[in-house]
C-alpha cells in the first residue's frame, strides 16, 4: 500500500540564506526520501510548522545541534498536535546525543514518538535525493565516524564504528561536491577516491570538491595534497585544536599544500575557541595565521550537553545566553572580540591589506587611495581612518 511521507526539518535559527547551505542541508531526510521512492511511497518535504493539507500516513523530524533542541520540540509537538494518531520518528545530531537521557525518552513517550540513534541501515544505503532542494552541489560521505575521541565532538559516541568507502565515482551527480566527512584523509582508500575525482566528469564538465570539517593535518603528506590540488579540491582547511607550541607542526601543513600549488590566502585554519586555550593563546594563534598568511574558520565551542544558544554578536551578554567557558577566563567581549579579530584578519588576507577599516570593506575608500594612505605612518593612518585596525598588533 503506497503512503504519504511528510519529511520535516525544522526551523532552526540560521540565517536565511542558509536554508539549503552545504553546512545546514537535511541529508537523512532526502536519504529517506529516496528509500521511501522504491516503495512507491509519496514523500512531501517541509520546513518547520506548516499547516499542509498534506496527509500523512508517516512522519519523520530531524534534529540537529544539542542547543537547538527547542526547535525541534516545538516542531514535533506541533505535528503530533496537528496528526494525533499518525506515527512520528525523530533522529538527528541531539537525538542521538540524548538517546539515553531520561528526561528526552520520558518527552518522547509524552508525544509518541519514536526516536532513533545514529544511522539506519535501510535509509543510509539509500543516495540523497535532491529533487526537494534547490541546490548546484551535492553531499557526499566518503566514510562514516571518525577513528578520533575528540572532547569537543559527539561524532564517535552517535558513530562509534569507522567505515570508510573504497569508491565515490558512481555516486557523484553534480558538478560540485561536499564531503561530509568527519575526517577524510583518514579514509585508507583516498587517493583512490581523488583520483577517481581527477578523472570524473559530469554532463562533460570536471569536478570540484571541498569538505566541510577540518583536513586533520597529520595525515597530510605532499602525495595527498598534490592528489587534492590535481582532484580540484577547493579551500582546504588545516585543523589547529591543540596549543599555540604546536605552530611548527602547522606551519609544515601550510608548507605541504604551498608546494602542492594552493595559494596561501585559500588555506584556512580551522580553529575552536572558547574552549581548552584562553582568549590570550588564541590571539598567539591568530596573529601567526596572519603571519603565515592564511584565513581562519573559527568554531565557538558549545558543550555536547548545551541545550540553548542565543548568542548575539551586537549586545552585552551573560552564561545566561549561551555558553562562556569561564574556567579558562573566557568573558563575553573576549569571545566577541576575538570573532571581531577573525572577521578582520580574513578580510586583509582576502584583499591583501595591511590594515582592516570599515571604509575599506565597504569600498568607500578605493584600493588605488588604499595604496596612498598605506605608505603613510600608522598615526596618520589613524586620523584619516580612526578604525584602522592592523592584525599583528
Amino acid at each position: 500500500m503506497n503512503q504519504n511521507i511528510l519529511l520535516v526539518q525544522p526551523k532552526f535559527p540560521t540565517p536565511s540564506k542558509s536554508l539549503n547551505h552545504k553546512d545546514f542541508l537535511p541529508i537523512p531526510l532526502l536519504k529517506i526520501a529516496s528509500y521511501h521512492k522504491t516503495l512507491n511511497d509519496a514523500p512531501h518535504l517541509v520546513h518547520g510548522k506548516v499547516n499542509t493539507d498534506f496527509e500523512p500516513d508517516l512522519i519523520y523530524i530531524t534534529s540537529l545541534f544539542t542547543y537547538w533542541q527547542k526547535e525541534f520540540w516545538d516542531t514535533t509537538e506541533y505535528y503530533r498536535t496537528l496528526f494525533p494518531n499518525t506515527p512520528i520518528n525523530v533522529g538527528g545530531i541531539y537525538v542521538s546525543l540524548f538517546f539515553e537521557n531520561s528526561e528526552f525518552q520520558e518527552k518522547c513517550a509524552k508525544l509518541n514518538v519514536t526516536a532513533n540513534k545514529g544511522t539506519v541501515e535501510k535509509f543510509e544505503k539509500s543516495a540523497p535525493d535532491y529533487s526537494f532542494v534547490d541546490v548546484d552541489y551535492q553531499i557526499i560521505h566518503a566514510s562514516r565516524g571518525c577513528k578520533r575521541h575528540c572532547t569537543f565532538c559527539g561524532v564517535w559516541k552517535i558513530e562509534p564504528e569507522f567505515k570508510p568507502k573504497k569508491s565515490i565515482k558512481n555516486e557523484v551527480l553534480k558538478n560540485k561536491v561536499v564531503f561530509y566527512d568527519n575526517n577524510l584523509l583518514a579514509n585508507p582508500f583516498i587517493e583512490n577516491i581523488l583520483k577517481e575525482l581527477i578523472d570524473l566528469k559530469v554532463n562533460g564538465k570536471v569536478v570540484k570538491s571541498e569538505s566541510q570539517s577540518g583536513l586533520d593535518g597529520r595525515l597530510l603528506t605532499l602525495k595527498l595534497a598534490k592528489l587534492l590540488k590535481k582532484a580540484r579540491f577547493i579551500n582546504p582547511r588545516i585543523a589547529w585544536d591543540g596549543p599555540f607550541k604546536e605552530w611548527k607542526k602547522v606551519d609544515k601543513q601550510i608548507k605541504i599544500l604551498s608546494k602542492a600549488g594552493y595559494n596561501r590566502k585559500d588555506i584556512s585554519i580551522f580553529m575552536i575557541f572558547n574552549w581548552e586555550h584562553n582568549f590570550e593563546e588564541m590571539e598567539l594563534k591568530r596573529k601567526k595565521c596572519y603571519e603565515w598568511g592564511v584565513q581562519i574558520a573559527d568554531c565557538r565551542n558549545r558543550p555536547l550537553h548545551q541545550e540553548f544558544d542565543n548568542y548575539n554578536g551586537r549586545i552585552k551578554q551573560t552564561n545566561k545566553d549561551y555558553y562562556i567557558h569561564k574556567i579558562q577566563g573566557w568573558t563575553d567581549s573576549k569571545v566577541k572580540k576575538f570573532r571581531k579579530n577573525i572577521r578582520r584578519q580574513n578580510i586583509c588576507i582576502r584583499n591583501g591589506y595591511d590594515f582592516h577599516s570599515s571604509k575599506l570593506e565597504r569600498k568607500v575608500i578605493p584600493k588605488s587611495d588604499y595604496h596612498t594612505i598605506t605608505s603613510m605612518p600608522s598615526l596618520e593612518i589613524k586620523k584619516i581612518l580612526p578604525d584602522a585596525w592592523w592584525p599583528d598588533f
